[in-house]
């Protein structure tokens, strides 16, 4: 189902501030801070309001049609969120943010959380830091 069908099926409007939220993000290639939508959206061409922006993202994350990736400086950006439950893996060098589907391996440490703190656990976040390929062979040029 498209995020247009997600969208209408749980009773929104697909208004032009919410199309082009998602044009932005479906041509991003990183996670983008809602300011930084803002700005694509004026270069576009865009007469779009920041708080307009702000809106439309937190809908979209209500509808699990975006993801919100959290960056080690406190901040966060969003993500268009594939179907299923992922995690990401995030560059600390370039940004460039990748997928990884899994829940299934939490189980165990979900269980031994919730039996050492007495708390139900119904969600979570996991986030993995590093470099990737390509800002590791830049890193190991800059030292030979």
């Amino acid at each position: 189902m498209s995020w247009q069908e997600q969208l209408v099926e749980a009773g929104y409007r697909l208004t032009r501030p919410r199309r082009i939220v998602m044009e932005i993000l479906n041509n991003a290639r990183a996670p983008l801070v809602p300011s930084a939508v803002f700005k694509r959206a004026q270069c576009d061409g865009h007469s779009l309001g920041l708080v307009s922006v702000y809106r439309t993202l937190a809908l979209l994350l209500e509808l699990d049609l975006v993801t919100l990736v959290h960056f080690s400086e406190g901040c966060h950006a969003y993500v268009l969120a594939s179907p299923g439950h992922h995690h990401h893996i995030i560059c600390s060098g370039c940004e460039e943010v990748i997928e990884f589907s899994g829940a299934e391996d939490l189980d165990a440490l979900t269980a031994r959380v919730q039996q050492e703190t007495g708390f139900h656990i119904d969600d979570h976040l996991l986030q993995f830091y590093g470099l990737c390929p390509a800002c590791q062979q830049a890193v190991a040029k800059k030292i030979s």
